[in-house]
């Protein structure tokens, strides 16, 4: 891949797609690709599509034979749970046509679109395996019914990154006001083998992520 699609990106919508957001999802996506991953790749909550691009160009250039489904209500974010305390219902709103820009804009076919919220869509039309998933629902119950769904699905050493999951303990420069990811994230891991490590970098990334089937050492 031409490393200027990262610097390209990060211009374009700092938020959404800054450098240690993508240097992070480059290692792991492409990883999971390179070493045979079975699957395909998902992202709840794609938003504009400005991470979704990102995403098609490395299945492009590591596995074009895998297809890209992305999830969004487009109707903005839900009612907020008693977990979440930041943002409101209907903030974040994109129309499915701020996607199709983003795709036409850079010159990319547009994926498999699912249109609704996620415990309509997630239960009936994931693909039947996923070898990585992004998950950025933002509040609590998008996160846990991501992980209801997506987690069974998710192939042998597959990887699975959730957005604006905050340990401040391990990473105090987090982002951290969605208080409901880690939460959901911490609820659903605790009777699984795989328990969520953290993802940093320069600034203040909030990742958390598992790989299937690997389990991490204490503290990590």
């Amino acid at each position: 891949m031409d490393n200027d699609m990262i610097l390209k990106l990060a211009a374009d919508n700092v938020e959404y797609g800054d450098v240690d957001r993508l240097v992070n999802i480059y290692w792991a996506l492409s990883s999971t690709l390179v070493q045979g991953v079975a699957g395909d790749v998902v992202e709840a909550g794609c938003h504009a599509g400005n991470t979704s691009v990102f995403l098609q160009r490395l299945i492009e250039e590591f596995a074009p034979e895998r297809e890209l489904h992305l999830y969004d209500s487009f109707e903005g974010l839900p009612k907020p749970s008693e977990h979440d305390t930041f943002l409101t219902e209907g903030a974040l709103k994109v129309d499915l046509t701020d996607l199709k820009a983003t795709f036409e804009k850079w010159e990319l076919p547009l994926p498999n679109v699912h249109a609704g919220w996620f415990d309509e869509t997630l239960p009936t039309q994931l693909p039947e395996r996923v070898c990585f998933a992004y998950l950025d629902g933002d509040y609590y119950e998008s996160i846990q019914v991501s992980l209801e769904h997506i987690y069974p699905r998710l192939s042998d050493g597959g990887i699975l990154i959730v957005d604006d999951y905050c340990d401040s303990g391990r990473n105090p420069q987090a982002f951290d006001r969605f208080s409901g990811p880690k939460r959901a994230c911490d609820e659903f891991f605790a009777d699984k083998p795989e328990k969520v490590s953290v993802l940093v970098g320069s600034g203040d990334l909030a990742f958390g992520y598992i790989r299937k089937g690997w389990v991490a050492p204490a503290g990590h």
